[in-house]
C-alpha cells in the first residue's frame, strides 16, 4: 500500500480533552501527525482541526470511521493536497546588518513573495505564506546570511468543493431526534399505566 499525504479536517464541539482523544487514535495505529492546527470554524461555537497524515488510503479512511465515532465530532473531511487550498507561514530572523549590506532587502521581498515585519539594528523577521516549496526555498536562501531563527506555522486548509460542512451540520441538526417535541400528555398516561 503507498502511502501519501492527506489533510483531515475535523468538526467538532469545544470540549476540554478532546485533543487528547483523538491524538490517542493516532498513537494506537502509529500514525504520525505531520502538522496540527485548530481554530474556530464557519459556524458558532464548532471548532475545526486540520491535521496532516502521511499514511495509505486504507490507513485514513479506517481512522476517519473511528474518529466521527467520538461523541463530540459531528464530520470529519479526509482530502488529498489537489482537493484541498492550503497554506503555511513561517517567519526568519536574520541579523539586520548582514542582509542590507549584501542584498537589496526590496528585490529579495519581490522574488521571494516577503514581507518584512519587524526590521531592527539587530535583527530583521521575515515572513512568508505560502507552501513547503515556497517556504523552504526562502529558507534554504538567508541560510546563506546567517540565519538566527525559523519557525513554521501548521497547515490550514479549505476543502476546493463548493460545499463544506456547513450544510452537513444544519442537516444533522434538523435531524436530531433530540429536538423532537415530547408529548407530555402521552408521556403522563404512560406513566400512569405503569403506577398501577
Amino acid at each position: 500500500m503507498s502511502k501519501q499525504e492527506f489533510t483531515l479536517s475535523i468538526y467538532t464541539e469545544n470540549h476540554v480533552g478532546l485533543i487528547n482523544k483523538i491524538a490517542t487514535m493516532f498513537t494506537r495505529r502509529k500514525i504520525s501527525i505531520h502538522s496540527l492546527n485548530t481554530s474556530p470554524s464557519e459556524i458558532d461555537n464548532i471548532y475545526r482541526f486540520t491535521l496532516v497524515v502521511i499514511e495509505s488510503a486504507e490507513v485514513v479512511q479506517n481512522l476517519v470511521k473511528q474518529i466521527e465515532k467520538l461523541v463530540d465530532v459531528f464530520k470529519v473531511f479526509c482530502n488529498t493536497n489537489d482537493e484541498i487550498i492550503w497554506q503555511q507561514m513561517a517567519l526568519y530572523k536574520v541579523p539586520t546588518q548582514t542582509i542590507m549590506k549584501d542584498i537589496k532587502v526590496e528585490r529579495v521581498l519581490r522574488e521571494f513573495g516577503a514581507k518584512a515585519v519587524v526590521i531592527r539594528e539587530d535583527y530583521t523577521i521575515f515572513e512568508v505564506t505560502g507552501q513547503d516549496d515556497e517556504i523552504n526555498k526562502f529558507l534554504n536562501f538567508l541560510h546563506n546570511y546567517n540565519l538566527k531563527e525559523f519557525v513554521k506555522s501548521a497547515r490550514i486548509a479549505i476543502i476546493r468543493a463548493n460545499e463544506g460542512v456547513h450544510k452537513k451540520v444544519i442537516e444533522m441538526d434538523a435531524n436530531d431526534p433530540t429536538k423532537d417535541p415530547i408529548n407530555n400528555e402521552f408521556l403522563s398516561k404512560k406513566t400512569m399505566v405503569f403506577n398501577y
